[in-house]
C-alpha cells in the first residue's frame, strides 16, 4: 500500500520519533497526538480528537515551554534532506503563505499580515520532489517532504516611507529567506542535481549568486527589468528580441476563476549578462544567465495570457533544453497545492490556541500532515494505473469496498484516490475531474473513522 496510506500510528511513529522534546513521555505524546491529528486533520483539537483524555493530553503537550515548532518538525526535514542527497534530480520548490488567525482575537503575539490589517503567521516552505522520469520533456515528479521551512510573526515596526534604499540594504529583511537554506545544506553530494525553483518574488540577485556558489541550479520568474550589463536593454527586451525555437501545447489546471485548460506556448531563449545591482559597499559583478520566454498565442478571450520570462542555469542549446526549463517551473504548481492541503485539508488556520508559541508546535505536526495529504493526492499524477499492494493491512481495503465498493478494474492508485474522495461526498462522475482538498479530506476523516469502528467492533467479537 502506499506509504501516504499507511496507518496513522506507524506514519506517526516513523515521521515524529526522533523528536528531541527533552523527555520520552513527551516524544511519546507526540506520537500519538500526531496520530490522531492524521486521522481526522484539523487546527482545532476538540474536532481532531473525540478522547477527552487526549484532548488535555494534547493542550498539556502543546502547553509545555519545551515544546516548539522547529523541535517536532526537524525530524522530518532531517528524513527529507537524507532523501535529497540520494543520487538523482531533485527540485526545491519554494514559497510563501500567510496564515490568518485574525478571527482569534485572544492569540497573543501574532504578527501582521496582509496589508497589515489582519494578524497571523508568515509560513516560508521549500517542498522537495524527485524527478522520476523525463517523457516527451516533461518530468514526472514525487514527493520528498519539506526540506525547508520557516515559521515566524511580523511584529518589527513598518518601514515604508520612512528610510532610504540604503538604509534598507543595510538590515536584515524578509526576502533574504529565499534559497537561504542552501546556506545550510552544503550543497548538492555527487550524482546529485538540485534546482532552485520559485516565483516571481524570487528575482534576487543574491538567490541566483547562492546557487551558483552552493553548486544548484535554479529557475525563477522573472519580475524586474533588470539592465543587461554590456546592452541598453532589459531583460525582457532580450527574451523578446530571442529567436522563436517553436510552438508546444501545455497543460493548465483550473485556478480560482478559471478552468483547465491547454495553452499554445511560443518558445524563445537566449543568454544575457545583467548588470550587478548596487549593495553596501559597492556595485556587484555582472551575473551570465540564460532567459526563457514562453508566451502564449490565440488565447480564449478574456484571459489573461501567459508570458513567463524564466531565468535560468539550466542549459538552453535547443528547443527541447528550453521547453525542459518550461515544463520544470510548471511543477511550481505544487507548492501551491501544498499550502491549500495545509490550509483547507488540515484546517490549520481553525487552531484556538492561546498563543502563537503554541499555534506554532500544532503546526508542525500539521505541515507534515498536509505532506501526508500531498502525496495521497499526487499519487494519480504519478502513476495512476500502478495496482494497490495491500502489504499492511485488510482493513482499509475491507472498509472501503463496504463504503464505496469495489473497482471494476480492481485496486489502482486513481480507484484509491477515487474511492477516499467519495467517503467525503465525491461523485465521481467521469466530467468531475479529480478531487479537491475538500473532498479529500472529508473523506480520509470518515474513512479512519470506519476504519475504528471495524477495528472496535471486530475487537469486541474476539
Amino acid at each position: 500500500m502506499p506509504s501516504s496510506l499507511t496507518t496513522a500510528t506507524i506514519w506517526a511513529e516513523r515521521e515524529f520519533s526522533g523528536a528531541q522534546l527533552g523527555d520520552k513521555r513527551r516524544t511519546g505524546r507526540l506520537v500519538k497526538t500526531a496520530a490522531l491529528l492524521a486521522e481526522r486533520p484539523s487546527g482545532s483539537i476538540p474536532d481532531a480528537i473525540k478522547d477527552l483524555k487526549d484532548v488535555k493530553g494534547a493542550y498539556d503537550f502543546f502547553t509545555h515551554p519545551e515544546i516548539t515548532y522547529e523541535k517536532i518538525i526537524q525530524p522530518h526535514l532531517d528524513h527529507t534532506r537524507t532523501q535529497v542527497a540520494q543520487p538523482g534530480e531533485h527540485f526545491l520548490v519554494e514559497d510563501t503563505t500567510e496564515l490568518d488567525f485574525t478571527s482569534h482575537k485572544a492569540a497573543a503575539d501574532l504578527g501582521r499580515i496582509g496589508d497589515d490589517g489582519g494578524r497571523g503567521l508568515l509560513l516560508h516552505t521549500t517542498l522537495a520532489l524527485r524527478v522520476l522520469r523525463w517523457v516527451d520533456d516533461e518530468p514526472t515528479t514525487d514527493i520528498e517532504g519539506l526540506w525547508s521551512q520557516r515559521c515566524w510573526a511580523r511584529t518589527e515596526p513598518t518601514h515604508h516611507g520612512t528610510e532610504t534604499r540604503a538604509q534598507m540594504l543595510q538590515r536584515p529583511r524578509e526576502s533574504q529567506r529565499w534559497a537561504q537554506a542552501l546556506d545550510d545544506s552544503g550543497g548538492p553530494p555527487p550524482g546529485c542535481r538540485w534546482t532552485h525553483l520559485a516565483d516571481r518574488e524570487s528575482d534576487i540577485y543574491e538567490v541566483f549568486e547562492r546557487c551558483t556558489t552552493r553548486g544548484a541550479d535554479f529557475i525563477v520568474r522573472a519580475s524586474r527589468k533588470r539592465a543587461l550589463a554590456h546592452e541598453d536593454q532589459s531583460i525582457f527586451q532580450a527574451a523578446a528580441q530571442a529567436p522563436v525555437l517553436g510552438h508546444y501545447h501545455l497543460h493548465l489546471r483550473a485556478r480560482p476563476g478559471q478552468a483547465a485548460r491547454t495553452a499554445t506556448l511560443e518558445v524563445r531563449a537566449t543568454t544575457v549578462s545583467i548588470r550587478g545591482p548596487w549593495r553596501p559597499g559597492g556595485k556587484l559583478r555582472p551575473f551570465t544567465l540564460n532567459a526563457v520566454q514562453a508566451r502564449e498565442i490565440n488565447a480564449p478571450a478574456a484571459i489573461r495570457p501567459i508570458h513567463w520570462v524564466l531565468l535560468t542555469s539550466w542549459p538552453i542549446g535547443d528547443f527541447a533544453a528550453a521547453r525542459k526549463v518550461i515544463a520544470a517551473y510548471a511543477t511550481r504548481w505544487l507548492i501551491e497545492e501544498y499550502h491549500k492541503a495545509l490550509k483547507s485539508g488540515t484546517e490549520v488556520e481553525k487552531s484556538q490556541l492561546a498563543t502563537a508559541q503554541r499555534i506554532k508546535a500544532l503546526l508542525g505536526i500539521l505541515s507534515v500532515v498536509a505532506v501526508r495529504l500531498l502525496h495521497l493526492k499526487v499519487l494519480v499524477d504519478i502513476n495512476p494505473d500502478e495496482p494497490v499492494q495491500w502489504d499492511e493491512s485488510t482493513v482499509l481495503r475491507t472498509v472501503l469496498e463496504a463504503r464505496v465498493g469495489k473497482p471494476t478494474n480492481g485496486w489502482t492508485t486513481r480507484s484509491l484516490l477515487i474511492a477516499i474522495a467519495k467517503c467525503g461526498g465525491f461523485l465521481g462522475r467521469k466530467s468531475d475531474g479529480n478531487p479537491g482538498w475538500i473532498t479529500l479530506w472529508r473523506g480520509v476523516k470518515e474513512l479512519m473513522l470506519l476504519v475504528q469502528g471495524y477495528e472496535l467492533a471486530t475487537s469486541a467479537r474476539k
